[in-house]
């Protein structure tokens, strides 16, 4: 059957002390309704209602969906009339789901499960069993017939003694649901409307209501401060480390390693501890990632390793290279199989050719460099006059001294040598020799400056 999503994400957070609406503080890189929306798209829901109101104009620059409704609710007046915004987008025909915009880690496979429990009943809720429920809504039950939540305040002892609480999240029939929420009444102490008083309301109409179990509790556990979004960031990447692990990766600590997009792996990849992933990154088979690095947007080749702290963004790396350690390649840099930077070495937009080394105190920048060429240390490509940057091309076997300087545009032919030291401004033909230096003089007996 056909169904829609409602999201609630129109509260402001006040405790999270913060000017940025709370649900688009981030977990795992992403605002964590944005996490939460992603999580629905993968359903092929018809439509996402997103009920949004403080901060709207950073909501609509900072989130997306192909599906993506966006209802206001200009006043802040309880669940239920969150709900209600969206009403005029939903069909009588349809199932309607109910989720909760600072609950992240929702998974995929438990929203299908509501689903599932859905089209078994009239209304299903999504409900967990807390060790300690103290302060939260109970669930009722009559021979396995959810017929009501009760709040602590309200319970007694016995009811007190239920573990099962539920989550705020719920699906149900678009029909119903309309004909709950014009029913529903602000008489309480805060003058708000509330979506869990449908559940009396199904349950007065003789309706059947099931709940649906998340996998783990974490997967329901909202943000309401900046202590639960760390909480929920390390569940999500000790969860991202978990399946990684599944998958054949091996951490030297899972518990310091952070995952902020998609990472594709081969077999035997190790990773050190605090490694940080970003964007999309694919890693080879037999690949070793070191301690304290950082990639992002990139890939890498087979049997490559990567030493200690280096930043690897937007960069191309091929079989059998080894990278760093302190070693930074910018967007466009593409390393060749059994190339090798060192310490201390920044490419950008430039080309290492197959079993070239730069090894150490380098730049490269809008720069190729043929095969086994050797770029010696404190080696720099001039690329930028201030206005225009222009292209160094270093052809195969080409040595370069240490300390040169290589002003674009300029070409170093094949097998050419730089004496260290060097100015490069011009050509230089394959298998010559360029020195280009001031004259060192000598001064016998001179007199060293002495303090005055």
């Amino acid at each position: 059957m056909a169904f829609s999503v409602v999201i609630l994400a129109a509260g402001k957070g006040t405790r999270m002390k913060s000017a940025l609406p709370k649900v688009l503080h981030k977990v795992g890189g992403l605002p964590m309704v944005q996490r939460i929306i992603n999580t629905v798209d993968a359903l092929d829901a018809n439509n996402i209602h997103l009920i949004y109101g403080h901060g709207k104009t950073q909501l609509k620059a900072a989130l997306q969906g192909d599906n993506l409704n966006w209802c206001l609710q200009e006043e802040q007046l309880g669940t239920g009339h969150a709900v209600k915004q969206a009403v005029p987008h939903i069909s009588d025909d349809e199932d309607v789901m109910v989720l909760v915009g600072d609950a992240p880690l929702i998974r995929e496979e438990t929203l299908a499960k509501l689903i599932e429990v859905k089209s078994r009943c009239d209304l299903a809720l999504l409900t967990v069993e807390l060790d300690d429920p103290t302060g939260m809504g109970r669930i009722i039950r009559e021979n396995d017939n959810i017929t009501a939540i009760v709040e602590h305040k309200d319970a007694s002892d016995a009811q007190r003694e239920i573990k099962e609480i539920n989550t705020g999240m719920m699906m149900m029939s678009g029909q119903d649901l309309k004909r709950w929420l014009n029913a529903l009444s602000n008489d309480n102490a805060q003058g708000e409307y509330y979506l869990t008083d449908v559940i009396a309301m199904a349950a007065k109409e003789g309706k059947r209501i099931n709940a649906a179990h998340p996998q783990d509790i974490v997967e329901v556990e909202g943000v309401n401060n900046r202590l639960q979004l760390a909480h929920l960031e390390r569940a999500l990447q000790r969860r991202h480390a978990n399946e990684l692990m599944m998958n054949g990766v091996t951490f030297a600590d899972p518990n310091r390693f952070d995952l902020r997009g998609q990472l594709t792996t081969g077999e035997d990849v190790e990773i050190d501890i605090n490694v940080i992933v970003e964007g999309t990154v694919i890693l080879g088979n037999n690949v070793k990632i070191g301690a304290h690095c950082i990639l992002r947007n990139c890939e890498i080749a087979d049997n490559t390793v990567i030493e200690a702290n280096s930043i690897i963004e937007e960069a191309l790396v091929g079989e059998y290279c080894t990278v760093g350690p302190y070693a930074r390649l910018r967007p466009g840099a593409v390393m060749h199989a059994k190339a090798k930077v060192g310490n201390f070495v920044e490419m950008k937009k430039a080309v290492l050719g197959e079993g070239a080394k730069a090894n150490h105190l380098t730049y490269l920048g809008d720069a190729t460099v043929g095969a086994n060429a050797n770029i010696g240390a404190g080696t720099i490509t001039c690329n930028y006059d201030g206005v225009n940057k222009s292209k160094t091309t270093i052809g195969q076997n080409a040595f370069i001294g240490s300390n040169s300087s290589l002003v674009a545009p300029v070409t170093i032919g094949d097998n050419a040598t730089v004496g260290a030291g060097s100015v490069i401004t011009s050509k230089v033909d394959e298998n010559a020799l360029a020195v280009a230096r001031g004259k060192q003089r000598n001064i016998a007996n001179w007199p060293r400056p002495t303090k005055k």
